[in-house]
């Protein structure tokens, strides 16, 4: 071993690790392409990316498995004693988002009563439809969120309510869209919809949560300042995508409010947490907690 491979060694043995979780799709990959080339400078912290779908990792943030966890925000209320959401790294669909699709035209009316396959009961797509057709109107069934497609085009479910990359290719199994759930949100409430975030333990202290919640804005920042290298990394991510596809995609889930909620996006997250509260869906929490 070199000098400088064993000084470089000793460096990282000398650093923290904490395990990172998110899914494996473009929009993740491409917000922290700057930690997993090692192009950013992560301070004394060293990040072990766990790559899996939104409902595992849904499940693995309620019994407090990952160090820091993309997460929906339909879950946050059944984590909120373990996790502080970060003001930086949410998916917002701004008059758009997960999708009802149907292999004949559908009303919207037409759902209830019928089998919808889902990506997941905690996920935030879950959540909105159930507030749209109303809780017990129709019956599930949880599919892997990339097998929903298939799993309609074959008659396996009357419907199926789509996230990530379907979205955008639905098309092509020739599915016919019955409601987007964003644009119906923000026709209701005039408000972005919070699908997802990040979250990161409470009991690694308040000073560890600031310093690495501004690592992260600085991933997500450098991202975007380095979109094109950042796209051709996320495109190892882009199942049946191209890279214009992918690039689209990216700008839709990677943005401002990526970088910060705001004060609408923060309003936003209450208001839909409010409301599902409300009619039933979630448990209430009474202060969410927004850090860095």
């Amino acid at each position: 071993m070199t000098t400088t491979a064993a000084a470089s060694k000793k460096s990282d043995v000398a650093k923290r690790t904490l395990t990172l979780g998110h899914s494996p799709d473009p929009d993740d990959a491409f917000m922290f392409y700057g930690l997993a080339t090692g192009k950013l400078d992560a301070g004394g912290w060293l990040f072990e990316h766990v790559l899996q779908d939104i409902s595992t990792l849904n499940d693995r943030a309620v019994r407090g498995e990952l160090d820091i966890t993309a997460i929906s925000i339909h879950a946050y209320p059944y984590v909120a004693d373990k996790y502080v959401l970060t003001n930086c790294g949410s998916s917002m669909g701004d008059g758009y988002g997960p999708m009802v699709v149907t292999r004949e035209p559908m009303s919207i009316d037409d759902l209830r009563g019928k089998k919808i396959a889902i990506p997941g009961e905690r996920t935030t797509a879950f959540l909105t439809l159930n507030l749209l057709l109303g809780q017990g109107s129709f019956s599930h069934t949880v599919v892997m969120f990339d097998e929903i497609l298939q799993h309609v085009a074959d008659g396996k479910a009357d419907a199926g309510l789509i996230i990530h990359e379907g979205q955008l290719t639905y098309e092509r199994q020739n599915l016919n869209l019955v409601v987007d759930l964003g644009a119906w949100w923000k026709s209701t409430t005039e408000l972005p919809l919070p699908l997802g975030g990040n979250c990161i333990r409470r009991d690694l202290g308040s000073d560890v949560i600031e310093e690495v919640t501004a690592i992260l804005k600085r991933s997500i920042e450098f991202s975007l300042a380095h979109r094109d290298e950042a796209v051709a990394h996320a495109l190892t991510y882009a199942r049946d995508m191209g890279r214009d596809l992918a690039d689209k995609f990216v700008g839709m889930y990677v943005n401002h409010w990526t970088v910060d909620y705001g004060d609408v996006g923060r309003h936003a997250v209450r208001e839909l947490l409010r409301r599902g509260h409300e009619a039933g869906l979630v448990p209430a929490v009474d202060n969410i907690d927004f850090v860095g």
